[in-house]
C-alpha cells in the first residue's frame, strides 16, 4: 500500500538543525559564524597561545636587560648632564662635563693609552691565536691535551695572572730583568717608564686571551670544507699557501667577530693596569703612564666623587665602540661586495668556457 508525504511550505525541505554551540546571524549568511561556548574558547585560547605564549618566552630577557641594561645605560646618560656628587643633589650642567673633558689632559692621555695598549695587545693577541689554532687543526698527538691547555690562561683569574705578571716584571728583583742581565741589556723600569709598562700589561693581556680565541679560530677552521683543501693541494699549493689562500677567506667572519670582540675588551682594560700598579694603580702609574679609560672614570666616580664627569667619560666609551663598530661593520659590507663580485665573474668565466667548448 503506497503511503504518500504532502510536504509543508511550498515543498521546501525542513531546515537542518544548527549544531549546538554556533549562534545564528542575523545578518547575511557570507559573514562566518563564530563558535560560542566551549569551542568558542578553546579556539581563543588556542590562538593566545600561538600568538601571546613566544612573547610571553622572550620577556624575562627583556625585562632582564631593562632593568640591568637600558635603565643603567639612560642614567647614567642623565647624569652626565648634570653635576653629580657622592651623597649630593644634582645639577643641570649641559655638556659642560664633556666640554671639560675635552679641554682635559688626563682625558686624553687616558684616551692615548687606551689606544696603544689596545693595539699592541690586541693584534700580537689574534695573530699568535692564528698560529695556534692552525696547529691545532692538523692532527696532533696529544690534540686534547693541548687545546685544553691553551684556554688554561682564560680560566685564571685577573687578579692572579696579574700579581704573578707584576712579579715577573719587577724591577728590582723580576725573572725578566734578570733574563736581561745576562744578555747584558741592564734593568728596565717596568712600572714608572711609559712603554715598558704599556707593554708589561700588553702581555699580560695577550697571555690571558690568547688560548679563548684560538679555539674560536679553530672551531671555525673545523668547518672550513676539507674539499677546498684537496683542491688546493691538486693544484700545488703548500700549506702554508692553503693557510693564507683558503684557511683566511673562508674564516674571515671569525676574524672580524674577534677583532670587535678584543676591541671592546682593550676599550674596557681595567683590571690589569690597576693590580699592575699596585699602590698607584688608580691613577695608572706615578705619571699617568699607563691610566687607561676605565680607570679615568673609576678615579672621578668613586676616588674624587664627581660621578657626573666618570658618566661622561662611559658616553664617550660607548660613542667611541660604537664608531669603531661602524668602521668594522663597513669593511666587512665592502668585503663581502667584493666576494660577490669576485663570485659572480668567477661564475660567467665558467658559463664562457663552457660555451665555448
Amino acid at each position: 500500500m503506497a503511503t504518500s508525504v504532502r510536504a509543508t511550505g511550498g515543498g521546501s525541505p525542513p531546515p537542518a538543525p544548527r549544531p549546538p554551540g554556533i549562534s545564528a546571524d542575523p545578518g547575511s549568511g557570507s559573514r562566518r559564524q563564530r563558535p560560542s561556548g566551549p569551542s568558542g574558547l578553546r579556539s581563543t585560547l588556542y590562538r593566545l597561545d600561538l600568538k601571546a605564549v613566544p612573547y610571553v618566552f622572550v620577556a624575562p630577557f627583556f625585562l632582564t636587560f631593562a632593568a640591568f641594561g637600558l635603565f643603567p645605560l639612560l642614567y647614567t646618560g642623565w647624569l652626565s648632564l648634570h653635576r653629580v656628587e657622592l651623597g649630593g643633589s644634582a645639577q643641570w650642567k649641559g655638556l659642560e662635563n664633556y666640554r671639560s673633558l675635552a679641554s682635559s689632559e688626563f682625558f686624553w692621555n687616558a684616551l692615548a693609552n687606551t689606544f696603544t695598549i689596545g693595539v699592541i695587545s690586541t693584534v700580537p693577541q689574534l695573530l699568535m691565536a692564528l698560529g695556534l689554532a692552525h696547529l691545532l687543526n692538523y692532527k696532533l698527538r696529544g690534540r686534547g691535551f693541548f687545546r685544553v691547555a691553551v684556554l688554561a690562561p682564560y680560566a685564571t683569574s685577573i687578579a692572579a695572572a696579574t700579581l704573578v705578571f707584576a712579579q715577573l716584571f719587577n724591577t728590582d728583583y723580576g725573572l725578566i730583568n734578570t733574563a736581561l742581565n745576562w744578555f747584558g741589556l741592564g734593568p728596565v723600569s717596568w712600572e714608572s717608564s711609559k712603554w715598558p709598562a704599556q707593554i708589561a700589561i700588553s702581555v699580560i693581556v695577550t697571555w690571558r686571551w690568547t688560548g679563548y680565541n684560538a679555539l674560536i679560530y679553530l672551531a671555525a677552521m673545523q668547518a672550513v670544507p676539507q674539499d677546498l683543501y684537496e683542491a688546493a693541494a691538486l693544484d700545488g699549493a703548500s700549506r702554508w699557501r692553503q693557510f693564507l689562500s683558503v684557511t683566511i677567506p673562508s674564516i674571515r667572519p671569525t676574524i672580524l667577530f674577534t677583532v670587535i670582540v678584543s676591541t671592546i675588551g682593550a676599550t674596557q682594560l681595567f683590571g690589569e693596569p690597576m693590580l699592575f700598579g699596585g699602590s698607584v694603580g688608580i691613577s695608572g702609574g706615578s705619571g699617568n703612564q699607563f691610566q687607561t679609560l676605565s680607570l679615568l672614570m673609576y678615579e672621578k666616580g668613586w676616588v674624587t666623587g664627581a660621578l657626573g664627569q666618570a658618566s661622561a667619560i662611559a658616553w664617550v666609551m660607548l660613542l667611541l665602540l660604537l664608531f669603531i663598530g661602524g668602521i668594522q661593520a663597513l669593511i666587512t659590507r665592502s668585503n663581502l661586495h667584493r666576494d660577490h663580485r669576485r663570485l659572480r665573474s668567477s661564475r660567467t668565466d665558467h658559463v664562457r668556457r663552457k660555451a665555448g667548448s
